[in-house]
């Protein structure tokens, strides 16, 4: 969270409280946002703080000139059941809709005959014989290839996610050992891994990487299907947010900086913010990991550096306008080349004339700090390259947006460093995508650490659980 100066829309009290029945979260992310509107509808008074102009986090919007502009590419899977559950509670599901099935354009472009497109689709049949065909006739792969991924993909599906020893080994180890060639990490592993995980698959927690491909892959026909906005993102996490949040009587202060988080005499708790102390019952931390330690009072962790050890990594976003339609799918991946993932945001950005294109770039170690020149001289050529229609076409704006600490890293060994919702302080709550909803760092991740916190929350207040509140234990 952003810290900023108190805004008009600070928060006020007006009347005494019924005990047990207030709320401060410090947040206002998707984790915060979820754990607001799940105690106001618990019947808790709720204030939902937060140091930036807006809502919604690391997945917002703004604008440059006449386009609305997304900080990046945000997708969710159909698996993604918090999220989903998210978008509904928000009234917005119908602007972010899934794919009728999973269907991912795989462009090579380094293949010595020229630029070669394959597919990894699904059919209507049961796991793992859904994907059985996509990848008997995906390109990118020998024959040999095709037949080690599914013996791997088995073993991966007999995996037991409960077992601690997987986050002590690296996923990458794991698949060299399961006769995986460097070849099928990158076409494959990696192509879907790095997307989700923002790390190679030798960087990555083998809890993790298991927990993504069999939840996303190996449980459900339609688990992969992917969602994305159809409207710049703010629309969702901020606008239709604020409007729920509203409706449920959650008073929400942007531009207001949290300074400390202290238990009272008591049991309660006081928030401090610039000119006024909140008085609650409860607190939600919903923040990132080095300013939930800052924030933290004596004692509410046994172990709070190891917050600090739960490194991020950043994801460059490359964004590109068109005078003129280059590409005629909604996205694709390709491999070859440093392009990963291409979007078209025309639509959605407001674009009324040619084509904008978002290139999102996990694992962006080496280019986060680039200047936009050398980025341009990079990323063009690669896109002239994977998209012949772009060899003509004029470039009307190039820009980039950075987040440098876009998501935790899911190394091995992260598991025990990823804190639960309950603190050691009665009355004091974690959330955020980093703490342990055993997900790496995406929006489902986000969903479920608000949902926990709220629950652990009226858990304590003695407050009844709204019914329609997503229940964690349904998740695959």
């Amino acid at each position: 969270m952003s810290h900023g100066t108190r805004s008009e829309g600070a928060p006020h009290t007006d009347g005494p409280v019924p005990p047990g029945r207030r709320a401060v979260v410090v947040g206002g992310g998707l984790a915060g946002t979820t754990a607001a509107l799940a105690l106001a509808d618990a019947g808790v008074r709720v204030t939902l703080l937060e140091g930036r102009p807006r809502l919604g986090g690391l997945a917002f919007s703004f604008k440059r000139g006449d386009l609305t502009v997304d900080n990046g590419q945000h997708v969710y899977l159909r698996c993604c059941t918090a999220y989903r559950w998210f978008l509904d509670r928000i009234g917005g599901a119908g602007l972010a809709p899934l794919q009728d099935r999973l269907d991912v354009p795989v462009v090579d472009a380094a293949r010595p005959e020229g630029r070669r497109l394959g597919r990894l689709r699904r059919d209507p049949l049961p796991v793992p014989l859904h994907l059985g065909r996509s990848l008997a006739a995906y390109p990118h792969l020998s024959l040999a290839d095709r037949a080690r991924v599914g013996r791997a993909a088995l073993a991966l599906k007999g995996l037991d996610l409960d077992d601690p020893a997987l986050d002590e080994q690296d996923f990458g180890s794991w698949l060299a050992a399961h006769g995986q060639s460097p070849r099928a990490v990158e076409a494959l592993w990696d192509l879907v891994g790095v997307a989700t995980l923002n790390a190679v698959a030798g960087d990555s927690s083998l809890a993790l990487a298991a927990m993504v491909f069999k939840t996303g892959l190996l449980s459900d026909p339609g688990a992969a299907d992917i969602g994305w906005a159809r409207v710049p993102l703010g629309d969702l996490h901020d606008r239709l947010a604020r409007e729920a949040l509203d409706a449920a009587g959650v008073r929400t202060a942007t531009r207001t900086r949290v300074s400390s988080v202290r238990a009272d005499g008591d049991g309660g708790w006081s928030v401090d913010i610039p000119g006024e102390t909140l008085r609650a019952d409860a607190v939600v931390l919903a923040v990132p990991q080095r300013e939930a330690y800052d924030l933290l009072p004596a004692g509410a962790l046994d172990a709070p550096d190891r917050l600090l050890g739960i490194d991020t990594a950043p994801i460059l976003n490359v964004h590109v306008v068109y005078d003129r339609t280059v590409l005629t799918r909604p996205f694709f991946a390709a491999l070859g080349t440093p392009v990963q993932w291409v979007f078209d945001r025309t639509h959605a950005s407001g674009l009324s004339h040619g084509q904008y294109l978002a290139l999102s770039q996990s694992v962006a170690h080496d280019d986060i700090d680039a200047p936009v020149a050398d980025l341009r001289e990079r990323y063009l050529p690669e896109l002239e390259r994977l998209l012949p229609r772009a060899r003509g076409a004029e470039v009307l704006d190039f820009f980039v947006t950075r987040e440098r600490t876009a998501t935790f890293v899911p190394a091995p060994g992260v598991g025990r460093l990823r804190p639960g919702a309950r603190t050691k302080a009665p009355g004091l709550y974690l959330a955020g995508a980093w703490t342990a909803t055993g997900w790496p760092a995406t929006m489902e991740s986000a969903v479920r650490s608000g949902v926990g916190a709220a629950d652990a929350a009226l858990g304590a207040l003695g407050r009844p659980r709204p019914r329609h509140l997503f229940a964690l234990e349904e998740a695959a």
